[in-house]
């Protein structure tokens, strides 16, 4: 009975612990599969079948070893946020939304990016509305949804 509940409690601990954060991989990768990296350079690249990568369970693509190296080295930085989904949406209304890899916005250090599709550009919106307080509205709401269901 002992060892039973020892499987169970471990069983529960496990699942309990093991929760992902839900990165937005659109054909794949997050942020389509563009350069993370690049982006910091105030370029929108695409990555490279040649160079990838896999942090926190999600997969990257870069467009040079170069860029790789970086971003295994401190990947952190380099990991977009609200896991590569809409900045705007996930402020305006705490929804995961896809983005457009070539519509980003680098803001005190870290990379956010946009829907922008059928006239609708999020991040002119974004713009429009005071970006501060929207990454505090996105910033709670993500804290919200970040984990896979």
């Amino acid at each position: 009975m002992k060892n039973m509940l020892i499987i169970l409690f471990i069983s529960f601990s496990t699942t309990l612990f093991s929760q992902q954060i839900d990165y937005n991989e659109q054909k794949s990768f997050v942020a389509n599969g563009y350069d993370v990296v690049a982006y910091f350079s105030n370029t929108a690249v695409n990555g490279s079948t040649k160079y990838q990568s896999t942090y926190d369970d999600a997969k990257y693509r870069f467009s040079s070893q170069k860029n790789l190296d970086t971003f295994k080295a401190n990947p952190k930085k380099y990991v977009p946020q609200y896991g590569g989904w809409c900045a705007y949406a996930m402020a305006d209304k705490a929804e995961k939304v896809t983005i457009n890899p070539k519509t980003f916005e680098l803001r005190n250090g870290k990379l956010y990016l946009f829907y922008n599709a059928y006239f609708n550009n999020t991040y002119e919106s974004w713009l429009e509305e005071m970006p501060a307080k929207l990454i505090k509205k996105a910033d709670t709401s993500w804290s919200k949804i970040k984990f896979k269901s």
